[in-house]
Parts: structure tokens; sequence; C-alpha cells
């Protein structure tokens, strides 16, 4: 095994996605969950962008060259969607108890694009682009399942939060995360304006 390669694309990815910062998200879009489905909205997350990020990194390239897609393309994809949970976070409608579900935020915009979001994606393409042995591909297979360790471990013992911060604090956190939400989507659609007109101009 490639141990440079393990622990430079583990970095890599634990930079990226954050575990730390993704507690005050996670609490604010599963604030009115139970202790149990915040549990496995946190399995379920980690599953989730383990699963995407795996599948880009096996036919990622090809997917993207058959699709026509660039990258700039993701990134602003993924800005646009974590923008409008941020605007939900923000305003309170994510609170409002007569708000009908229809989606389960475990898996938008937790798993994917928070967690499996462009910078991951692109960052485990890379990565797999420049190696070609199987000591390399065994390397960041460890990487990946690493991380999703610990981002599995960061969010299910972050309950213990909602306990020391009551449904008030809950409540500003929410406002909080909703800020820190859109200033992620916002860094996301600036860097894809950027990278179009540094490619197209």
């Amino acid at each position: 095994m490639d141990f440079k390669l393990l622990g430079a694309t583990f970095l890599t990815l634990i930079v990226i996605t954050d575990p730390p910062g993704l507690v005050p998200i996670f609490l604010a879009l599963t604030s009115s969950m139970d202790v149990r489905n915040r549990r496995r909205a946190a399995l379920q997350s980690v599953l989730l962008s383990f699963g995407v990020i795996v599948t880009f990194a096996v036919v990622g390239e090809q997917i993207f060259k058959y699709l026509h897609i660039e990258l700039f393309a993701l990134r602003a994809a993924g800005g646009i969607l974590l923008l409008l949970v941020a605007l939900e976070l923000l305003t309170g409608k994510s609170d409002d108890p007569s708000r009908e579900v229809t989606s389960n935020v475990a898996l938008v915009p937790l798993g994917t694009p928070l967690l499996a979001g462009p910078g991951a994606i692109v960052a485990t393409m890379l990565a797999v682009r420049g190696t070609h042995a199987v000591g390399g591909y065994l390397a960041i297979a460890g990487a990946i399942v690493a991380v999703h360790t610990i981002i599995f471990l960061v969010l299910r013992f972050s309950t213990i939060i909602v306990r020391i911060l009551k449904p008030s604090g809950i409540e500003v956190l929410t406002r909080i995360a909703g800020l820190l939400l859109a200033a992620i989507a916002v860094q996301l659609i600036a860097d894809a304006v950027v990278e179009y007109v540094k490619n197209h101009f």
C-alpha cells in the first residue's frame, strides 16, 4: 500500500469535508428529528457520500466525458442547491411544522453536495488519475473509508450537543448554520464563475 498517497488523500478529504464544521449544519437540518432518526440520518448521509465518491472515483471521468460536463458546472449546481437550503434555514421555513416534508435531508443536502460535494469528488478523481498501481488504489480506498468513519462518528455523537443547547440554542444554531451554508454556496458559485472565465476567455 502507498502510505504516502493514503496520508495525502486522507488529509485532503478531511480538510474538504470538514467534519467539525458539519456539526451545526447537521443539527440544524435534523432539529425536528428525535435521537433515533437523527442517528439514522447520520448513517444515511455518510453511506450516500461514500457511495457517490467511490462511484466517481471509479467511473467519474467517463461520466463527465459522456455527459459533456465540466467541473465549473458541477460546482455551480452544488452551490445553487446549497443556497436554496441556506435560505430556508435563515428564513425559518425549515422549522415550520405545517411545512410538508418531501425530501430526506440526510440524502440532500447532507449526503450530497455537503459531504460528497464537487471538492471531494474532484480530489478523489485526481488521486485516482495520479496512480496506476494496486497499492495506490488501496491507499485511496483506505483514505475514503477512514474519512467517512470519522464523519459518521462526529455526526453520530453530535446529538450530545442538542441536550446542552436546548430548543432556543438550536434555533440560534440553525440561523448560524444557514449563514455558513450560504457562504459555502456563494463560494462554490464564485469558483465556478472564475473557472468558466479562465477556461473560456
